[in-house]
């Protein structure tokens, strides 16, 4: 099996896993990888997670051009925007999960910081997550925000929407965003409650101890 024929097949396996597990439902979320020749291997538009075929999924070239497969999702300026703004992104998710999107629409919600500093993990696998203003669905004004960030930040979340993950490569991507989902369950668990947080001091020393690209 060619290099990308496994890239075929680990993209399927793991949106589906996605979404058996609730993480997005129907149609939503689309995912992108690169390709060893520089090209993008892309979720189709209007496919499910949980039906993806790797023979059908849009492949383009390192020119930009599409040159195999379905039409692409019509998110593609956000996949565009971190492959362009970031040099270690090998691969961009966008899911519609439940927690995260709640989250968003809560009015006390930090929008430079998204998420609060509950567990290590979630500092370790994405920095700081920056809020974006809800957009209609396939605005290509979601990728100009996203270039607005110049590289700074491997993840945002759209309001109203869902999280977008860059990761180095696929497998990175997916567990990056599960764990943005899973913070943001346990932050909706919390709210209320006085949960004890992580200390700033803390949070310095994860960001320094693990080298965590942590914007200021």
């Amino acid at each position: 099996m060619s290099d990308e024929a496994r890239l075929r097949e680990q993209i399927c396996t793991l949106a589906k896993s996605m979404f058996d597990r609730g993480l997005t439902g129907g149609s939503t979320g689309n995912i992108s990888a690169r390709t060893q020749d520089g090209g993008l291997l892309v979720s189709p538009t209007g496919t499910s997670f949980g039906r993806l075929d790797p023979a059908r999924l849009t492949r383009f070239d390192s020119r930009g051009q599409q040159t195999d497969g379905d039409p692409p999702t019509k998110e593609m300026p956000l996949h565009s925007a971190f492959y362009e703004t970031r040099s270690t992104a090998g691969a961009v998710v966008h899911l519609h999960s439940c927690h995260s999107v709640a989250l968003s629409m809560m009015p006390d919600t930090d929008p430079d910081c998204f998420l609060p500093p509950l567990t290590p993990y979630a500092i370790m696998k994405l920095g700081k997550v920056k809020l974006l203003p809800f957009f209609r669905p396939g605005d290509p004004q979601m990728g100009q925000a996203v270039r607005s960030l110049a590289g700074k930040r491997s993840a945002v979340m759209l309001a109203n929407h869902g999280p977008v993950v860059a990761g180095k490569d696929v497998e990175a991507a997916c567990n990056a965003i599960e764990e943005l989902e899973d913070t943001a369950r346990l932050a909706m668990m919390m709210r209320g409650m006085g949960a004890n947080m992580l200390t700033q001091a803390q949070v310095k020393d994860i960001v320094t101890h693990f080298n965590v690209e942590w914007d200021e």
